[in-house]
């Protein structure tokens, strides 16, 4: 009998442990997330304040990756995924029970904080485990697994909300969906004592697996002093990551926003939205591919052009005759630009988090990109009450074209230092 390689990684071995809790949390945020707006305003909020309501979920990630990284590294992944995911409940639990607009936003706060440590979790254990030669593909596909969710989320919502006659129908799907995670994360062993932890392996062309020296971790992983010791690292990249999470926070509140904004029924919004939530999961093993054939800036320019331009289409479009043709093409446009840079920020991070000790510096790389997640549905919000909604997504159009221009300027080609070099 052929003696198995241990040291192999196998994405079979982890598509049930790793990716499936994934799965079914991502199912239940694409049911809920856009039809956020739309609950909003059943509880009497104004069209800005629906947009700023449904922005909470990032505002809540933003906060929640300051515990994240020191969390996950003491208590583990499992621990800090059972943990996220009961808490979700509670949160949805709350939204379904809101008499009113706030405790409707501060229900979606803490979704978020929830979903900073889940998602936390997961990238910590792909980040130590999988070897760089298979990096990119690995974490594109936990990116397409999100977006797996968020195109199977919408299109369950769609027939519940026409049989429940309300959006809490859709509501119910994520409190279904995180219990499902819990039972099978209760169930499955640990990840950690499955696969072992910490590969520091190079690869095969010698380079070295981390951007980031091991020994610089500090012992006491907290956020801000991660964000000291790494601030080099994150001044540079994390501006970068910040300007790709506003354009993708951007696309998810302003979608709803626009069907709201257009007069599209609640059903509509859910099958436009998941339509182009399949195209966007249908490129993210391309994603991966280009990543690490190519490099990171070939994934991440052309994503961050696109979603510019879609948000160009838009911006000229809310009046036209065919005003609902040019939303669904725009959607489209924005799909297939961020399928292509699916699993970009994971990547990023995983380049350059130290070994061994992952979770406190993807803490502070998530924190740094989620700033930008959480000002955009701010901006967002402002400009619809201030001007438009067209002048909102003009804007954030322009920005996005700046954005790549800005990124072919910082991000190398390769991001895979050599040995004994450290990036910056």
């Amino acid at each position: 009998m052929t003696e198995k390689k241990t040291d192999e990684f196998s994405f079979r071995g982890v598509a049930v442990v790793v990716f499936l809790p994934t799965l079914l949390f991502s199912i239940g945020e694409g049911a809920l997330i856009p039809l956020i707006p739309a609950a909003a305003t059943n509880l009497g909020a104004s069209l800005a304040i629906a947009g700023v309501i449904s922005g909470m979920v990032m505002i809540g990630e933003l906060v929640g990756d300051i515990p994240s990284g020191w969390l996950v590294h003491k208590i583990g992944e499992r621990v800090a995924m059972i943990g996220a995911a009961a808490v979700s409940v509670l949160a949805v639990l709350g939204a379904v029970l809101a008499p009113n607009a706030w405790i409707l936003a501060a229900s979606i706060f803490v979704l978020g904080l929830s979903t900073a440590v889940f998602a936390l979790a997961r990238h910590a254990f792909m980040t130590s485990y999988v070897p760089i030669q298979y990096r990119a593909r690995a974490l594109s596909t936990l990116g397409g697994v999100f977006r797996a969710g968020l195109f199977i989320g919408p299109l369950l919502a769609a027939p519940v909300i026409h049989f429940t006659g309300g959006t809490q129908g859709a509501f119910w799907i994520m409190v279904i969906s995180c219990l499902a995670a819990v039972v099978i994360l209760i169930l499955l062993p640990d990840p950690e004592s499955m696969f072992g932890h910490a590969r520091r392996s190079p690869s095969a062309d010698g380079i070295d697996e981390t951007a980031a020296d091991d020994t610089a971790a500090p012992q006491n992983p907290g956020l801000f002093t991660t964000i000291w010791t790494f601030r080099g690292v994150l001044l540079r990249m994390g501006s970068g990551a910040a300007m790709i999470s506003a354009m993708r926070a951007a696309r998810t509140v302003i979608l709803p926003l626009w069907a709201v904004s257009l007069g599209v029924s609640e059903v509509n919004t859910a099958l436009i939205i998941g339509i182009a939530g399949a195209v966007d999961f249908a490129l993210f093993y391309a994603s991966g591919q280009i990543m690490d054939r190519f490099g990171r800036m070939f994934s991440a320019i052309p994503s961050m052009t696109g979603l510019g331009l879609g948000m160009l289409v838009l911006a000229f479009t809310h009046d036209a005759p065919n005003a609902v043709a040019w939303f669904i093409a725009a959607a489209g446009i924005l799909s297939v630009a961020n399928g292509i840079g699916s699993g970009i920020l994971m990547t990023l991070g995983a380049d350059l988090a130290p070994v061994g000790r992952p979770a406190p510096f993807l803490g502070a790389w998530r924190f740094t990109g989620d700033v930008g997640a959480a000002a955009a549905p701010l901006v967002v919000g402002g400009l619809t009450a201030a001007v438009s909604v067209s002048f909102a997504s003009g804007l954030i159009g322009v920005v996005g074209i700046l954005g790549a221009v800005r990124l072919a300027r910082i991000m190398p080609r390769y991001l895979k230092p050599r040995p004994g070099r450290r990036f910056p």
